[in-house]
This record gives structure tokens, C-alpha cells and sequence, in this order.
């Protein structure tokens, strides 16, 4: 009996938590499906016009994206579990680059921060925000 007792406890208890489950997925769901277009576009016509074959020093490709971006994209992938790796050649290639941009929006602006994705695709993840404004605003105004 007593079994029977901790058994229904329990199973109360899974089902009573479940619905507290359900709405923290929901409110991830909806953070994954943030339309980061219109932010990315902007950015890559500031970065270089929407010309995949952009080159400023070790910034190439549509976004104008480094090696260090690269490297750090696939060290956030390495530590999720994936197999997955981009290359310096993935920089060259809108779609991938547009790939590492919402990978790195994933790790370190799940809040979806306009601002901070713009701020930081110029400054790094520690920008400041008197260093970035010119690049945010540029950014802004290819947004509207």
C-alpha cells in the first residue's frame, strides 16, 4: 500500500510540474524564432554592400566576419556536442555567415537584444557602447 501511495505521489507530482515545462519550452521556442533578417541584412550592407567577396584585412565575406568568430562559432559548437565546424572559407559563403551570426546571437544574446547584436558585431562580446554607436546607427538607418 504504501508503494501504491508513493507511486501516485509521485506521478502527481510529474503532472502537476509539466505544465511549468511546457511554457518555459514556449518561451524558448519563440526566442529560436526571432526574424534576425532585417538585422542581418543591415549589417552586411554596412559590413560590405552585400559583396560576398569583401576583404578588409582578416575581415572578409558579406558580414566581414574573422578567424576569431570562426574559431569561437565552432568552439560553441564543439560544446554543445555537434560535429559541425565552419571554415575561414565559410566566410566567404552569405548563408553560412549568416549561420555563424545567429549561432553567436544564440550563446550570447538569448535575450534577442537588437542593440547588443549590432553593438557587439562590431565590438565583441565586451564592446563599448561609446565605440560602437557610429556602426549602430549606421546600422539602424539600413535597417529602416
Amino acid at each position: 500500500m504504501k508503494r501504491l501511495v508513493k507511486n501516485v505521489c509521485l506521478s502527481l507530482s510529474i503532472l502537476t510540474l509539466m505544465p511549468l515545462q511546457a511554457g518555459a519550452a514556449n518561451r524558448n521556442d519563440s526566442s529560436a524564432q526571432f526574424d534576425w533578417n532585417p538585422v542581418m541584412e543591415a549589417i552586411i550592407l554596412v559590413e560590405s554592400e552585400g559583396n560576398p567577396n569583401a576583404v578588409s584585412g582578416n575581415s572578409v565575406g558579406a558580414m566581414q566576419i574573422t578567424p576569431i568568430l570562426v574559431r569561437e562559432c565552432n568552439n560553441i559548437l564543439k560544446s554543445r556536442g555537434s560535429d559541425k565546424r565552419y571554415t575561414l572559407a565559410d566566410r566567404y559563403n552569405v548563408d553560412k555567415s549568416k549561420e555563424m551570426f545567429l549561432l553567436i546571437q544564440s550563446q550570447y544574446n538569448k535575450t534577442n537584444d537588437v542593440e547588443k547584436a549590432i553593438r557587439s558585431w562590431n565590438g565583441g562580446p565586451k564592446y563599448s557602447v561609446k565605440s560602437t554607436d557610429r556602426y549602430y546607427q549606421k546600422v539602424l538607418r539600413r535597417m529602416k
